[in-house]
């Protein structure tokens, strides 16, 4: 395909990728933190506590990524912090099966995300497309688990998942570019 002007380089959008990656499992990482911070000695504690460990995982792992590429991490980071940790304190303030309603509202909108990322990388990059391929698998469990926890049953599940989705999508817009 024929470069425009104005287009980013192979490179240069890996790097996106990775920044964006990095800046997502970050906020996976602080809504977790938030749920677990509010919700108790509850039932799915030890799944989300299980999913928090996972998610630190993805979070090193592009990190590293990050150190080795030379690629810097969003501006936006301090927003994520924040906001990461009030979206995870705020559903599990709503309950249980409304930290998993979180869940499977963010885990779909990764799903699609890693998918799409996959089917852009070259052949230069099979370890990278690997590492996502790997992640989105345990993504998708989370999503999984998520619903088998009664994310479905919780009081204005479309509500709350489409404003969950619609946040999740601007921060991965807003993470590749600021």
């Amino acid at each position: 395909m024929r470069k425009l002007p104005g287009d980013i380089s192979e490179q240069q959008e890996n790097e996106r990728m990775i920044r964006v990656d990095h800046a997502g499992e970050y906020g996976a990482a602080r809504i977790y933190a938030g749920q677990l911070a509010v919700m108790g000695k509850t039932p799915g504690r030890k799944l989300v506590e299980h999913m928090a460990k996972q998610e630190q995982h993805h979070l090193d792992t592009f990190e590293a990524l990050m150190k080795e590429r030379k690629v810097r991490p969003t501006a936006l980071m301090p927003l994520w912090h924040v906001a990461g940790f009030a979206l995870g304190a705020a559903t599990a303030l709503m309950g249980e099966k409304a930290a998993f309603a979180c869940t499977v509202a963010v885990e779909s909108v990764i799903d699609k995300h890693y998918a799409e990322q996959q089917t852009r990388l070259g052949e230069n990059e099979k370890n990278l497309a690997r590492t996502i391929e790997k992640f989105r698998t345990e993504e998708q469990e989370h999503h999984d688990a998520g619903l088998a926890q009664g994310a479905e049953e919780t009081p204005l599940y479309p509500v709350l998942t489409t404003a969950v989705k619609v946040a999740s999508k601007l921060a991965i817009w807003l993470s590749t570019r600021v």
